[in-house]
């Protein structure tokens, strides 16, 4: 993307800000609509998504601003459901979805499992973007938000040996152990990558007393953190969300009284990713509005693309309703209405999309997959999106989302 598409299409974005705001329309959702709007209406044909340019522009500032602002006291308190959710969750939905697809749509199994996993985990970008548009605080949008931050790890995993199954580049037992200790490698060395990496920035955020200079350590190390992780093979997006926690908490948040920032860093520190976060949110939704009125949906077919939709949904509700159960007689209880929030706001989006362009072309049932995935996304983030201010309304959950423990 060139910079007048970038500059053209921000302007376009601030023209669907100030109009959702007038009609009280989730931000996300009028921009994915205004993008299939102006794609039917051939404006903006050259502009493509890719894998590429989610992961490298767009993914790193996002994780990092979502990471930068959840505490460690709602981390270490919610710390239990949040990892069952991102974990066990996503098997689960995983699981439901490749098996529906297979005894519905007679998908073969290594094609069902690549979807099942793409098309499982809450996609961070989408998520918190809408969550933040309709006003959601507290305890409800931290474990919407780090369900979806965490999960992602767990879901790059899956995806790993699902593409090996269906490509049939995995050979016996002992080529599955190498595989499972490879991605233990990716997962633990991108945590441990994000930790040396926000240390290091920390520290010398420490001798700058410099808020240019912390800003710049901040963007550095959101952008740094990911591309060297992936560079050698380790999770990007680990290494971000733990580079982002760790400098959150020991030298951005107010509450937590440190001397590695400096009281005007902290303030430009957050505007900042505030801003980044809009600038990135903006074109990315966007781009998935153009993307999709492209996509031939004929191909997969109507009753296909609608079992695919609906056994997401499924795999979402089967994947929240019996894991929050488990915790019902614990400090961790959450209310009905708390879990038809987390069940109808796990949102898909660029993730899932990222991963699903990134299926090489010449993989079987590869279009049938990419077309599923858009139509999934597309609902979700314009039908859900639309519906979770009137969700949170309803329950009462918009201000600060304490109800989980009624």
């Amino acid at each position: 993307m060139n910079p007048h598409d970038a500059i053209s299409l921000l302007i376009v974005a601030i023209i669907v800000a100030l109009v959702a705001r007038k009609l009280r329309l989730p931000y996300t959702v009028g921009l994915v609509l205004t993008g299939i709007v102006l794609a039917l209406g051939h404006v903006g044909a050259g502009y493509a998504l890719t894998r590429e340019l989610v992961f490298t522009a767009f993914l790193p500032p996002l994780l990092f601003e979502a990471a930068l602002n959840i505490e460690r006291d709602e981390l270490k308190r919610d710390a239990l459901p949040s990892l069952v959710l991102s974990t066990l969750g996503v098997v689960i939905s995983a699981a439901v979805v490749a098996a529906g697809m297979v005894a519905a749509a007679h998908w073969p199994w290594g094609a069902a499992l690549v979807f099942g996993v793409l098309i499982a985990a809450t996609d961070p970008v989408s998520v918190i973007a809408t969550f933040k548009s309709i006003g959601v605080t507290g305890r409800l949008r931290f474990l919407v938000e780090s369900e979806s931050l965490f999960n992602d790890g767990v879901a790059a995993v899956l995806f790993v040996l699902a593409m090996q199954f269906a490509t049939g580049s995995s050979h016996g037992g002992a080529g599955v152990l190498s595989t499972i200790l490879s991605l233990g490698m990716t997962v633990f060395g991108g945590i441990a990558l994000g930790f040396l990496c926000g240390w290091l920035a920390i520290v010398l955020a420490g001798r700058a007393d410099d808020h240019l200079i912390e800003t710049a350590l901040t963007t550095a190390v959101a952008y740094g953190s990911f591309l060297l992780a992936e560079h050698y093979h380790l999770s990007g997006v680990l290494a971000t969300v733990t580079a982002g926690l760790m400098m959150g908490n020991e030298g951005i948040l107010k509450r937590y009284y440190v001397r590695h920032f400096s009281e005007r860093g902290r303030d430009v520190v957050n505007t900042f990713w505030d801003f980044a976060a809009f600038i990135a949110n903006s074109l990315i939704f966007l781009l998935i509005g153009l993307r999709t009125a492209d996509i031939p949906f004929r191909v997969l077919g109507m009753p296909a693309l609608i079992l695919a939709i609906a056994l997401t949904l499924a795999g979402r509700a089967l994947s929240v309703y019996p894991l929050c159960a488990m915790f019902s007689r614990s400090r961790y209880k959450m209310s009905l209405p708390f879990q038809h929030v987390l069940f109808w706001g796990g949102l898909r989006g660029a993730m899932g999309l990222a991963l699903a362009l990134s299926i090489p072309p010449d993989m079987p049932y590869h279009d049938q997959i990419v077309i599923a995935s858009f139509g999934v996304v597309a609902f979700s983030i314009v039908v859900q999106g639309i519906s979770m201010p009137w969700l949170i309304e309803h329950y009462s959950l918009g201000d600060q989302g304490r109800a989980g423990k009624k």
